[in-house]
């Protein structure tokens, strides 16, 4: 048995009410003709789809519960156009995507609101949209936190290290005066570092071993 209603007495409807009877399929579009509705609840049904776009034209709602339902896709972000809305619920859906923003009614709903939707991010839920999982990998160090970055120091280094080995070869290849100089002064220098160690470290080793 069915029923149905003809006429205008759809014009004074103000509430709706089908929470708990087994629900399957979409929410209709037409749904936007219930111009004066102020409740619906539609929760606890095994509704699927998304939620249509057209329940952003019930201007006058006050309350919105869709929870516990199996509707997927992303919250229409038109709904925080609904000036009079006191309580919003999808909770415990499969939603994703952000978040409506808080602005206007919407900046009064709670983490309650929204909860039981894993692939939903954004205020006031914990989960940030540009979070693990949906941001670029962090690198190990920035110049932003005041860290380097260990790896490309040590290959710059070695590189460096490498070129100036390199032109001071290529100097002393082609300029032949600038190598006698070059090996004049490393003779010095080995020299000198002889007589420093026969003078001041090997006397007082030998002096320690006769004692």
């Amino acid at each position: 048995m069915s029923y149905f209603y003809k006429g205008r007495v759809l014009n004074y409807l103000t509430g709706i009410d089908l929470s708990c009877d087994n629900l399957t399929g979409e929410i209709p579009r037409q749904v936007k003709n219930f111009h004066n509705i102020v409740v619906l609840n539609l929760s606890h049904n095994s509704l699927t789809g998304s939620i249509p776009l057209a329940i952003s034209d019930l201007r006058q709602i006050e309350s919105l519960d869709l929870s516990y339902n199996k509707l997927s896709g992303k919250i229409p972000s038109q709904l925080v156009g609904l000036n009079y809305l006191s309580f919003f619920s999808v909770a415990y859906y499969n939603l994703s995507g952000s978040t409506p923003k808080m602005i206007a009614q919407f900046a009064t709903f709670e983490e309650s609101s929204y909860q039981g939707n894993r692939f939903l991010c954004g205020a006031p839920l914990p989960q940030n949209c540009f979070s693990a999982g949906s941001a670029s990998p962090k690198p190990k160090a920035s110049a932003d936190n005041g860290l380097i970055d260990m790896d490309f120091f040590y290959v710059s280094f070695v590189v460096s290290y490498v070129m100036v080995l390199l032109a001071i070869a290529s100097v002393l290849y082609i300029n032949p005066y600038w190598r006698r100089a070059w090996f004049y002064h490393i003779e010095a220098t080995i020299t000198s570092c002889y007589y420093f160690l026969e003078d001041n470290i090997l006397p007082k080793r030998f002096h320690c071993a006769t004692i």
